[in-house]
């Protein structure tokens, strides 16, 4: 065998009444990538941030090149070659990508001046995007790239700094499926040029495609690994959540007919000249598939009346519905889940218990003084019903995981006896457990008479969810498919403006 580039050996981390890694290992070999996968409060991101220099160990040995270093800081960490690309990225928008790419190593000229020499910068800036495929001159500002663009910045800046092994923390949680195809063919070419990479993701069929090896945590521990020719989507699952997730996807059994909701010439202002019409059942999952920026989100948010129609109408059970804010939505029944959660679906500072009750908080204040007794009960009950993983209702909605926090949303509405549920991206960023709970909870919902619209960048999630699925191409339906017409092909074809095959 050869010798590993890192080695983490017996790693225990302890914070305050919390035991979050215990004897935990973890082998890197030069120009490998290794998948590490486990749910939400696994321990991946903690044993990362030790790795990467952010937290040290309470026990236990860090091995690069076979001798034993203590990672203080985050410094001490690229002096070793580890470089950390962080799910919320940490680019300076105000400064071009040349300046992102050298801030604090600025090659100097002048002398004593100590003049920043733009020259060098940008002709190695240029050298390094070159590199990475990010075919954009480097005097660019970044506030005008892309998601992914900037993600491309950031292994980049990595590079730059000589990374032999990329930490990279759900990298395409945030990505066009184009932009995930891009980046998942550099992460083959980074290999192919000696670099590791250690792959942090939610998404079982990208680590398929790009890990050599695969390791798996629960519950701060090592849980499993799997070898190239043992990965596969079942396997990975029940070393992560310690038994088998019998269907998945969990299908609608019964046939219904569009109509409980009619949507009818919808114009947003993300697409003004564009009008979008279409029906959704009560009882049906209909998900909207489609690349990023085809107005899928706009369309959910002027429904739910949090962004004005431009002209159009909506219509519930035969009856058009006055909706000109989130208020009027919530009055008829039609609710949404905002795709980002922590920003507009939650109030982070507020409890579990006041999260759940909050659009409602009418319903426990009939004399105008809220009834402290009755809206426990109902976050209590929610909070059961849901397995939401928190110490209590009174826990703050900002210390839960994200799959805990995506479920907090979905009480508040669970609450309130929806007819209409949008869903936007329901499973962004959460473990697979957490997946499979919510699909059954929006397989419940429509069971129970809802009609479910879910909006998802996922192709595997949407094709295995949804009872019919809408595909969007700049504003427009290119088309709907019943499920058993939809494949990954058909949809692409949509979504890229063509013809489903």
């Amino acid at each position: 065998m050869p010798q590993p580039l890192v080695e983490l050996k017996s790693i225990a981390k302890v914070f305050p009444g919390v035991q979050a890694l215990d004897a935990v290992d973890l082998v890197v070999q030069p120009a490998e990538v290794v998948g590490l996968i486990g749910e939400n409060g696994a321990g991946k991101s903690t044993l990362m941030n030790i790795l990467g220099g952010v937290l040290l160990p309470t026990s236990g040995t860090v091995r690069i090149d076979g001798c034993a270093v203590t990672l203080r800081s985050v410094g001490d960490a690229l002096a070793q070659g580890i470089a950390f690309i962080h799910q919320e990225l940490n680019v300076l928008d105000n400064l071009d990508i040349a300046a992102n790419l050298f801030l604090g190593r600025e090659p100097a000229c002048g002398g004593p001046l100590r003049l920043i020499n733009r020259r060098v910068i940008y002709a190695e800036a240029d050298r390094w995007l070159e590199r990475v495929g990010l075919n954009l001159p480097s005097n660019t500002e970044v506030r005008a790239l892309s998601l992914a663009q900037q993600q491309m910045v950031e292994i980049a800046k990595a590079l730059s700094q000589n990374a032999r092994l990329l930490i990279m923390d759900e990298p395409t949680s945030s990505l066009t499926l184009a932009e995930t195809e891009r980046l998942l063919s550099l992460i083959g070419d980074l290999r192919g040029e000696g670099v590791s990479v250690i792959f942090i993701t939610h998404r079982l069929g990208e680590v398929q495609r790009v890990a050599d090896r695969v390791v798996v945590l629960r519950d701060g521990q090592n849980a499993g690994k799997l070898a190239k020719e043992e990965i596969e989507h079942d396997r990975m699952v029940s070393l992560m959540v310690g038994r088998a997730l019998d269907d998945f996807y969990v299908k609608g059994a019964s046939q219904t007919e569009p109509g409980f909701l009619q949507v009818r010439d919808l114009r947003t202002r993300a697409y003004p000249k564009h009008p979008l019409s279409f029906d959704a059942a009560a009882g049906e999952i209909l998900a909207f598939a489609g690349l990023v920026g085809s107005g899928r989100s706009e369309m959910a948010r002027a429904v739910f009346g949090a962004d004005p129609k431009l002209a159009g109408t909506v219509s519930l059970e035969g009856s058009a519905l006055p909706i000109r804010s989130p208020r009027d939505a919530i009055a008829h029944g039609v609710y949404l889940v905002p795709e980002d959660r922590r920003l507009t679906g939650l109030v982070t500072e507020m409890t579990v218990r006041e999260n759940i009750t909050l659009a409602g908080l009418r319903r426990y204040a009939p004399a105008g003084l809220i009834d402290r007794q009755q809206e426990r009960a109902v976050a209590e009950e929610q909070r059961e019903s849901l397995r939401i993983a928190a110490p209590s209702i009174e826990a703050l909605a900002c210390n839960l995981s994200g799959g805990n926090q995506q479920k907090t949303v979905l009480a508040k509405w669970l609450s309130m006896d929806p007819k209409v549920i949008l869903f936007d991206e329901p499973t962004r960023g959460i473990d697979v457990g957490a997946k499979a709970d919510i699909y059954r909870l929006m397989r419940g919902l429509a069971e129970g008479g809802a009609a479910v619209i879910m909006i998802s960048s996922d192709l595997e999630e949407v094709l295995g969810v949804a009872d019919r699925l809408a595909v969007m191409h700049e504003g427009r339906l290119a088309g709907v498919l019943p499920r058993a017409q939809a494949d990954e092909e058909s949809v692409m074809q949509l979504a890229v403006g063509g013809a489903a095959t």
